[in-house]
């Protein structure tokens, strides 16, 4: 065996070991966006017009990203909430970006045709947008600060939950306005 097929095995070994680390990271969501990580920048397209809208367009607002998709029962309740905190919170600095995940743009326009929303609205398919962010269930939302750090991460806006949430905006908003 010559000198050069052993460095070459010392390199395939090398490589085997990142390409497991790496397939770790990703199947662990260790590259999953979490409170204190700045929030992954992504572009997408608003599903009302057509137009590019990007994460760092809300840059100075303290932002709700909501991923959902049109089968998730719980977007559904998810939804009139997110318009509620937003209407009342919205000259403050507020607003919420909804993130849908759905292979098929008509399934998600027949959603919003039964949602009376007027935060922007984007669709992001065939992106990496959902894993750069870790989304393993629906909805995932984020809380972003005005300096575009995630701040806090939950499942779902549920009724039981406005109060808390609303509270965590809330406090952002005036530290924010410091």
């Amino acid at each position: 065996m010559g000198h050069g097929s052993v460095t070459d095995g010392v390199f395939m070994l090398k490589l085997l070991r990142i390409v497991i680390l790496l397939w770790l990271c990703a199947a662990t969501g260790a590259w999953a966006a979490r409170p204190g990580d700045t929030a992954p920048a992504f572009a997408a397209v608003s599903l009302r017009d057509g137009k590019t809208v990007r994460l760092d367009d809300f840059r100075g607002q303290v932002v709700y990203l909501d991923f959902w998709a049109s089968w998730c029962g719980p977007c559904r309740e998810s939804f009139p909430l997110m318009e509620s905190l937003r209407n009342e919170l919205h000259a403050q600095g507020f607003e919420v970006l909804a993130v849908n995940l759905d292979a098929q743009r008509a399934d998600a326009l027949k959603f919003l045709s039964h949602q009376d929303v007027h935060f922007p609205v984007v669709a992001v398919q065939g992106d990496t947008v959902p894993e750069r962010y870790g989304i393993a269930s629906m909805p995932t939302a984020y809380i972003i600060d005005r300096k575009g750090i995630v701040r806090a991460v939950h499942a779902s806006l549920r009724k039981d939950q406005v109060k808390e949430v609303r509270a965590s905006i809330v406090e952002l908003l005036q530290e924010g306005a410091k």
